[in-house]
C-alpha cells in the first residue's frame, strides 16, 4: 500500500510543480491527489474506524488553517477596496534610487509580517510600476521586493502560510518565533539589499507621479479607519490566541465581523451602487479561492502519508543518512525554491512529532525561517515570486542571473545568524 501511496503523491506533486507547462491548475492536481490517496488508504486499510478517525483529525487541523486564511484574505481585500495601502505608499517621496530601494524593501519587510508575502508583493510591485519608468530598474526593485516580502513573512506567525501552519499546529508560539527569527530574517534582507543598492548609488528618478487617485469616492477618513482597523485586527490575532487560548481563526473571524460592522456603519448613507464594491460580500468574491482549495488538497494529501507512517519513516532515514538537523532543514529550504513550500512544511510536520521536538524547539523555528526565505532563490519558489513574475513579466533566466545569487547570500547569511544566535543563548 505504501508504495502505491508514494507513487500517487509523487505524480500529484509533479503535476503541481509543472503547473504551467502542463496547463493544469495546481488546485485540481492537489484535490485529485488527495482524493485518490485517501481512497486507496481507506480501501487497503482493514480498520475502517481508524481511517475515519484519522480523516476527522486531519479535517480539524485543515479547517483551522483554511478559516484563518479566508478571514485574513478577506480583511486584506477590504483594506484594498478602500485604497488603504495608499496610507503607506503615499508617504514614499524620495527620488534617489538607492534610498527608494531601502524604503521599498523595508516597507515590504514589515508590511508582509502583518499581511502576507503574496499581498505585500502585489502592493509593492504595483507601487513601483507607478513611480519608475525604466523596466530594468523596476525588475531590480521587484526582485528585492520578493526577497523582502518572504523574509518579512518568515518571522511573523501571520506573515507566511507555512509559519501560520506551524503556529496553528503548536510547533511554534507567536512571541518566540518573532524574537527568534526577527534578526535572521532582517539579515536575510539586508545582505542582498546592501549589495544591490551600491549599484544604484547616485541614480535618481526623473519624475515622481502622484500615487493616490484623487478621483476616488473613498474619503481620507474612511481610508484611514479601514486601513488601521484592518491592520490592527491582524496584529491582535496572536494576542487573542494568548489571552483566550482559542485557535487563531476565531480571532480572525471576530476581527472580520468587527470590520464588517464598521464598514456598514461608515457607508450606510451611500447609494447601493456606490458602496457595493466596498462591503465584505464583495471582498469575499475577490479572495483567491483557487489557492484556498489548493491548501485544502495538499494538506489532506500530505496527511495520508503521515497517517500511513511514511513521513516518520522518511524522517528516520534522513536522520540516519545526514544526521544533522540544521543541514536537513537547510536542504528543505533550498528545495522550497523549486517546489511549493506549503507541502514541504506540511510533510515536515508529519515527519517530526511534538513529543520528539517540543514547541519552539530549534527544528521548528529554523524550519519556519528556511521554508519562508528559501523560496526567494528562484522566482517560482514562492507565491510572492510568482505574483511579481506575472505583474512585471519577469523572465525566469533574468531572475536567475540577477537576483538568485543575492537571495542565496541572504538566505545563508540569515541561517548562519540564527544558528549563531541559538549557540550564544545556549552557552
Amino acid at each position: 500500500m505504501n508504495s502505491l501511496l508514494i507513487v500517487i503523491f509523487c505524480v500529484a506533486y509533479l503535476a503541481i510543480a509543472f503547473e504551467h507547462p502542463i496547463k493544469v491548475n495546481k488546485s485540481a492536481s492537489a484535490l485529485l491527489g488527495a482524493g485518490l490517496l485517501w481512497s486507496v488508504y481507506a480501501i487497503l486499510t482493514p480498520d475502517s474506524t481508524h481511517v475515519a478517525d484519522s480523516l476527522s483529525e486531519t479535517l480539524i487541523g485543515t479547517a483551522q488553517i483554511v478559516f484563518f486564511l479566508m478571514g485574513a484574505m478577506t480583511i486584506v481585500e477590504v483594506i484594498d477596496a478602500h485604497d488603504g495601502f495608499d496610507v503607506v505608499t503615499s508617504r514614499i517621496k524620495t527620488k534617489n534610487l538607492s534610498t527608494l530601494m531601502w524604503l521599498v524593501s523595508l516597507v515590504a519587510f514589515f508590511l508582509s509580517s502583518v499581511l502576507d508575502n503574496l499581498t505585500t508583493a502585489i502592493v509593492m510591485v504595483s507601487l513601483i510600476k507607478k513611480i519608475i519608468d525604466s523596466r530594468e530598474q523596476r525588475l531590480l526593485f521587484a526582485g528585492m521586493i520578493i526577497i523582502a516580502a518572504n523574509a518579512g513573512g518568515a518571522w511573523s506567525p501571520i506573515g507566511d502560510v507555512t509559519t501560520t501552519m506551524l503556529w496553528i499546529g503548536n510547533q511554534i508560539t507567536a512571541g518566540s518565533i518573532m524574537t527568534a527569527l526577527f534578526l535572521p530574517s532582517l539579515i536575510c534582507l539586508l545582505a542582498p539589499l546592501i549589495i544591490i543598492t551600491y549599484s544604484l548609488k547616485g541614480q535618481v528618478i526623473s519624475e515622481m507621479p502622484e500615487l493616490i487617485n484623487n478621483d476616488t469616492q473613498i474619503s481620507f477618513t474612511e481610508r484611514n479607519i479601514m486601513f488601521f482597523l484592518g491592520i490592527g485586527v491582524l496584529i491582535a490575532v496572536p494576542a487573542f490566541k494568548t489571552i483566550t487560548h482559542l485557535p487563531p481563526f476565531m480571532g480572525v473571524l471576530l476581527g472580520l465581523g468587527l470590520l464588517w460592522l464598521v464598514g456598514d456603519l461608515l457607508h450606510r448613507k451611500k447609494p447601493d451602487e456606490e458602496k457595493e464594491h466596498l462591503n465584505l460580500t464583495s471582498a469575499l468574491n475577490r479572495i483567491d479561492m483557487a489557492s484556498i482549495v489548493f491548501f485544502i488538497g495538499i494538506l489532506l494529501a500530505v496527511a495520508t502519508l503521515e497517517h500511513s507512517h511514511i513521513l516518520p519513516a522518511l524522517a528516520a532515514w534522513l536522520n540516519q543518512v545526514i544526521g544533522r538537523e540544521d543541514v536537513i532543514v537547510l536542504l528543505i529550504g533550498l528545495v522550497s525554491a523549486i517546489v511549493d513550500n506549503v507541502p514541504l512544511v506540511a510533510a515536515s510536520i508529519g515527519m517530526y512529532s511534538l513529543e520528539q521536538y517540543p514547541t519552539n524547539s530549534f527544528l521548528w523555528q529554523f524550519l519556519a525561517y528556511c521554508a519562508g526565505t528559501g523560496g526567494s532563490i528562484l522566482i517560482i519558489g514562492s507565491a510572492a515570486g510568482v505574483a511579481a513574475m506575472g505583474l512585471e513579466r519577469i523572465d525566469f533566466m533574468w531572475y536567475l542571473r540577477k537576483i538568485s545569487w543575492l537571495a542565496a547570500i541572504g538566505y545563508l547569511a540569515g541561517a548562519l545568524v540564527y544558528i549563531a544566535q541559538v549557540n550564544l543563548l545556549a552557552a
